[in-house]
């Protein structure tokens, strides 16, 4: 808990949000939870929301119910793409170059959690890190030329669960095939994808390119997050939390997000999102950055071995 706010007592909130007309946002898992309200509220100032979902009908819905509230002018469209696939994410990218001209920013909000027994992607990498981290890493990629010429900016959605592992990257088995533990797993890849977006602002920095890149939590936020892929004890679990009141709605847990995305003036070198008890929820703002996720060392190695991984070299 932090208990001095840049932004006032009550955190960042959409009050603080100016028009985002001409603005245009891409958002990866964005027909339900988080990633939808954050749609909500970018479409309610005028911008322009391209989803990038794996499951057309459900992005269908979603759109239709956005153009419901605020009108068939609305500016929401979807382009699919599956996280757990790298050859989807590369079709997507190209879809995204042919339509988008320009990306003001791209919020990595998709993800998958507390997976109860080991899956993999198609292409064999443990799910929850193939999804969460290896699946953003190419798709920032693919994308950052158009991201820079548009001196946009790369979101990436973590949580507060990145501290609740090793605290490092298991290198040696990063499939965890001897030790596969769901919510370890789950730490895992929300901490590899906060050491890729600390990795890639020193990147940016060195070949003095134009990407602002911010990291964020949700807090514990009632979304379909955790499903029915995972264990029962865990599902009852969270939805004892939810009963009791220690998550907060979906809407609140898209307001980090949409801060990073559109704010100016915040931190690079920074960790936010929710500052209330045990960051659950509360005022939105900079929470406390731990010293581990800047491991200078593991942030590099994971960045070479993720290039190796996704056979894909990025261009900084």
């Amino acid at each position: 808990m932090t208990t001095n706010n840049q932004f006032g007592p009550n955190g960042w909130t959409p009050a603080l949000l100016d028009s985002q007309e001409g603005k245009t946002f891409l958002i990866t898992g964005a027909n339900t939870g988080a990633g939808f309200e954050a749609s909500r509220i970018l479409l309610s100032k005028g911008a322009n929301v391209v989803m990038l979902n794996r499951n057309p009908t459900k992005s269908e819905a979603a759109i239709n119910q956005l153009k419901s509230e605020f009108g068939q002018a609305a500016k929401a469209s979807y382009i699919r793409m599956d996280l757990a696939d790298l050859a989807s994410i590369r079709q997507a990218a190209n879809e995204v170059l042919a339509k988008v001209a320009k990306i003001d920013a791209l919020i990595c909000n998709g993800a998958i959690a507390q997976i109860a027994t080991q899956q993999h992607t198609v292409d064999g990498f443990e799910s929850q890190l193939g999804v969460n981290h290896y699946g953003h890493f190419l798709l920032c990629g693919l994308l950052f030329e158009r991201i820079e010429a548009s001196q946009g900016r790369i979101v990436v959605v973590s949580s507060e669960g990145h501290k609740m592992g090793l605290r490092t990257i298991q290198f040696d088995d990063m499939n965890w095939d001897n030790n596969y533990h769901p919510n370890k797993v789950y730490s895992q890849s929300k901490l590899a994808q906060m050491m890729f977006a600390y990795e890639l602002q020193d990147r940016i920095k060195a070949a003095s390119k134009e990407v602002k890149v911010y990291v964020c939590h949700p807090g514990a936020s009632n979304t379909s997050l955790i499903r029915d892929s995972a264990s029962f004890m865990t599902r009852m679990s969270w939805s004892f939390m939810v009963k009791i009141g220690l998550a907060q709605t979906a809407e609140k847990g898209a307001y980090p997000e949409v801060m990073c995305a559109t704010h100016m003036g915040l931190k690079e070198r920074a960790y936010y999102g929710p500052t209330g008890l045990m960051n659950f929820g509360g005022p939105v703002g900079e929470g406390k950055l731990e010293s581990f996720v800047l491991n200078k060392a593991v942030l590099t190695k994971l960045w070479v071995l993720s290039e190796k991984e996704t056979s894909f070299n990025w261009s900084i």
